[in-house]
């Protein structure tokens, strides 16, 4: 057993620290791609807001991956041990290929295929399946039309400008990749502490679904230290593959995310910051000219996002098969 609690505590830690490496580079590849702040200091300033976020504005999310989605009664520690394990090494395939899938996605994914295999699916919360569902799918739709209506507006509002408005544009990101990187905090860097609660929780070390404070602080560490190393290959997708990405498209971007994923914290409901920042992107680039935005590139990440829940389902649930017998 003590060999079992190490080896899904390092799991749970490994996926968390690539989660950091991962989403960071969803939050300031437009600042660093538009050149509004060099590298190292995005992602610092990063790290930081994402450490202090979960302390400030709360755990809502990790409470609905915890306990919202399945009965946490008919869990065993291989429900968890299979799908972090089938989450993580999706997160590592497609962070090798550069392609922003969603963390999120994967991590539900695994619950679901594990939590089937070894329950039934009526050990699925339908309420809260759908909550996650609809947060899921309607957040990167939203993010591409916001970030559409966002961009036309301040194309028109900058006709009137002289060109140093793009000094505004500059020098504003700092307070919107700030903003978006709390959002992310409050919400998509979430889902693993709700998962080690739960860990928690089944290994018998806390009595109630109660989100210790330890545990807080050793997911924001994680986190944090994955942020400030950085995930280039993600940057460099997010940030140059659709279009060129110049300040307007950073600062509209950013401000949009950062409004969708907040207002989705506010009921619960978790995000993937990947998923409404790349949306947010194509939007803001449609709304210049539709043909501005490199559509194929576009179609990968959307079919990764599809392939996702099923593709981490099956895993787990194979996983999970295997590890009981």
């Amino acid at each position: 057993m003590a060999l079992t609690t190490i080896i899904i505590f390092s799991l749970i830690f490994c996926f968390t620290f690539l989660n950091g490496i991962t989403d960071s580079s969803n939050i300031v590849a437009t600042m660093i791609s538009s050149r509004a702040v060099n590298p190292r200091t995005a992602l610092w300033i990063t790290a930081i807001a994402e450490f202090i976020a979960p302390f400030i504005f709360g755990v809502s999310v990790a409470n609905t991956i915890g306990k919202g989605i399945v009965e946490i009664s008919s869990l065993k520690i291989e429900v968890i041990f299979a799908a972090v394990l089938s989450a993580l090494i999706w997160s590592l395939i497609t962070w090798q290929f550069g392609i922003p899938s969603s963390s999120s996605h994967a991590l539900i994914g695994g619950i679901l295929g594990a939590v089937c295999m070894a329950a039934g699916f009526q050990a699925v919360k339908i309420e809260g399946l759908i909550k996650v569902i609809v947060g899921l799918f309607s957040s990167p739709l939203i993010g591409l039309a916001g970030g559409f209506i966002l961009m036309k507006g301040v194309l028109y509002f900058a006709g009137f400008a002289s060109p140093r408005i793009n000094i505004f544009f500059k020098r504003s990101q700092l307070l919107t990749a700030l903003s978006l990187a709390f959002c992310y905090g409050t919400n998509d860097a979430q889902k693993t502490l709700g998962i080690l609660t739960l860990t928690l929780y089944i290994l018998g070390i806390i009595k109630n679904f109660q989100v210790p404070f330890s545990a807080i602080l050793l997911n924001s560490i994680l986190i944090s230290l994955g942020t400030i190393l950085g995930g280039w290959r993600l940057i460099r997708t997010l940030g140059a593959k659709f279009y060129k990405i110049r300040p307007v498209h950073a600062f509209s971007t950013q401000l949009t995310a950062a409004s969708v994923i907040l207002a989705n914290s506010f009921f619960g409901a978790p995000v993937s910051t990947t998923q409404v920042v790349s949306s947010a992107i194509m939007g803001i680039g449609a709304a210049e000219r539709i043909n501005k935005v490199r559509w194929h590139v576009a179609g990968e990440i959307v079919m990764a996002w599809v392939f996702t829940i099923p593709s981490t389902a099956l895993i787990s649930a194979a996983f999970y098969w295997v590890f009981t017998r």
